[in-house]
């Protein structure tokens, strides 16, 4: 506050505000994961807003969106990088055995499981479809 950056107050003001939503929610308080899940669902909703400003052509609210992300990234940890996403999913796939691409879903919960939420499930399913058909 005493910077002067408004936009990273008022964005840590409304990620507050959805931490207090959810832990009243859950009448307790948030363990380290839920708090995770609340920063990365306020980041999810962060872009999407911007996709959908800059599909309509709103350039400057889709910047004042993908600015708030940035700010919310700072409070979350580093992602997978490929390599290690690529190793979880080989592991995943050993794990349950899956041989085909109807098998997906079952190795998607495995390596979902696995990553804790460092990587985007878009990424782990490329992925997993890959090592799968591939």
């Amino acid at each position: 506050m005493k910077s002067g950056d408004a936009r990273r107050r008022d964005t840590l003001r409304l990620v507050l505000s959805s931490l207090k939503s959810a832990e009243k929610d859950a009448r307790e308080d948030l363990s380290d994961e839920a708090t995770l899940a609340v920063l990365r669902r306020e980041r999810k909703r962060r872009i999407e807003a911007a996709d959908a400003y800059r599909a309509g052509g709103a350039e400057d609210r889709a910047a004042r969106e993908e600015a708030e992300a940035v700010v919310i990234d700072e409070f979350l940890p580093t992602n997978l990088g490929e390599d290690e996403i690529a190793a979880i999913v080989d592991q995943a796939i050993a794990e349950t055995g899956a041989t085909s691409p109807k098998e997906m879903g079952s190795v998607m919960r495995v390596a979902m499981a696995k990553t804790g939420g460092r990587a985007d499930g878009k990424v782990v399913q490329a992925a997993v479809r890959a090592r799968l058909t591939g």
